[in-house]
């Protein structure tokens, strides 16, 4: 006789509410409050996938709670995709918008978009809002941030990781018994050095240098953030005149992985709304060749939602657009 799995109750989060709950940066009332973090604070689960180790490799055994908005979060669809995991890895994607209460799953409300990537409720579990998964990984205990991307262990019922460059690492490297594309090597051993060095240039001054400039408070601090910015943008427009076609060993890598959310949000999000005005990405000419080189690939474009990714930085970060007012999508012509 078949086991039969029992379903979760499949809820749904009460409609966005900055009203009553305030933002995420700002909470107000009942929401859940918690510090942004950094570091340890920030990614305290930090689980990887291992033959030998507590969290092995298994089809359908992990489940993914992603945004398609969140840059980092962006990365694990990249890697499911171009390793053709979906069958082996499922996925929960968070609504855009979110008040004080963060993250949370609303049905799609445009489920005939031809968007690559739609909004979900949580089909694994059930949970209302993200936070849900963390305090259940730590019951009575957890009080830190919740953030996204999660890989959540449906067998023990607890996350495994929310550590975004492991996680990556991971669908990887350890899934290829069920991939579609078991040959393709994102971090081959003999290029790992030069990866990880470029890595570390690309993540604090470019991934996270958006941000410096984006979030700054004070002169000082934008003019900074926009100096780190535009300096490694520069640095990779040189890197790129060598005639490269990808960043890495002449082959598509992590490091391409981890470039392109960032790329992709430049010109319809981070000009404008991080005030990163010097250069667009399409004035870059090496850069610009690169990124639509990418574009091209289809699970860099399949997975980038311009429009979840337009929504949430305009709409969700009241304290740099109050209005929330998001603009349309930019004119750009991706084609080679």
């Amino acid at each position: 006789m078949t086991a039969v799995t029992e379903q979760p109750t499949v809820r749904e989060a009460g409609p966005v509410d900055f009203e009553t709950f305030g933002t995420i940066y700002e909470p107000r009332g009942e929401a859940r409050r918690a510090p942004l973090g950094t570091g340890a604070e920030v990614y305290p689960f930090r689980g990887r996938i291992d033959p030998d180790g507590e969290f092995p490799p298994e089809p359908g055994r992990y489940h993914l709670y992603v945004s398609a908005a969140c840059p980092f979060a962006h990365r694990t669809l990249i890697v499911r995709a171009l390793k053709g995991l979906e069958e082996a890895i499922g996925v929960s994607v968070v609504d855009p918008i979110r008040d004080g209460r963060g993250w949370a799953f609303r049905a799609d409300p445009d489920p005939s978009s031809p968007s690559g990537v739609h909004q979900t409720l949580d089909r694994a579990n059930g949970f209302a809002f993200l936070s849900q998964a963390y305090e259940a990984s730590v019951p009575g205990a957890y009080t830190g941030r919740v953030s996204v991307p999660v890989l959540w262990d449906t067998r023990t019922g607890q996350v495994v990781s929310n550590h975004f460059p492991e996680i990556t690492l991971d669908l990887g490297s350890q899934f290829n018994r069920w991939a579609r594309d078991p040959q393709l090597d994102l971090y081959p051993v003999p290029l790992r050095d030069e990866i990880d060095a470029l890595n570390d240039v690309i993540g604090p001054h470019l991934n996270q240098g958006v941000y410096h400039a984006g979030f700054a408070t004070t002169q000082d601090d934008y003019e900074a953030g926009y100096r780190e910015v535009f300096e490694t943008l520069d640095l990779l427009e040189d890197l790129l005149g060598d005639g490269r076609e990808f960043l890495v060993g002449g082959r598509l890598t992590e490091a391409d992985v981890r470039l392109w959310p960032t790329l992709v949000r430049f010109d319809p999000v981070y000009v404008s709304h991080f005030k990163l005005n010097r250069n667009r990405l399409v004035d870059f000419e090496k850069l610009w060749a690169y990124a639509r080189r990418l574009h091209a690939i289809p699970a860099f474009r399949t997975t980038t939602d311009s429009d979840q990714i337009r929504r949430h930085y305009y709409g969700t970060q009241r304290h740099i657009n109050p209005t929330g007012i998001v603009p349309p999508d930019p004119r750009i012509d991706w084609s080679l």
